[in-house]
């Protein structure tokens, strides 16, 4: 199997294993979308651009924080959330649900993805 379709098969079992998603997205660490599974409309390079810009930021906190190594961004708002995982050093990987969603599920399923993704690259 190409690359491209392991990473788009990784990222279609998350969607699949919640349902409640409004989409996934693998980026590069530059902001360039690598594979994606989104609805409502959603721009991936948009998407992209804005989970490597967070992970960035989130990156320099952690290490001025000496808090390690980034693993994770958390963004919730009134109609939403976005979490953004690293995903080996040059991707991330981001969800999106809706403001009622589980968030310790969305956890336990993208914490493995990003897992899985990082050992492809």
């Amino acid at each position: 199997m190409a690359k491209h379709d392991a990473l788009k098969n990784h990222l279609d079992n998350l969607r699949n294993s919640i349902p409640e998603l409004k989409g996934v997205l693998l980026a590069s660490v530059e902001g360039l979308p690598v594979a994606h599974a989104l609805s409502n409309g959603l721009d991936p390079n948009r998407l992209a651009a804005m989970a490597a810009a967070a992970s960035s930021l989130g990156r320099r906190i952690s290490e001025s924080m000496a808090t390690g190594t980034l693993c994770e961004v958390a963004i919730k708002g009134e109609e939403g959330m976005l979490f953004v995982y690293s995903a080996g050093p040059k991707a991330v990987l981001a969800v999106i649900g809706p403001s009622p969603s589980n968030a310790g599920l969305i956890h336990l399923e993208a914490r493995s993805t990003a897992k899985d993704i990082a050992e492809l690259f």
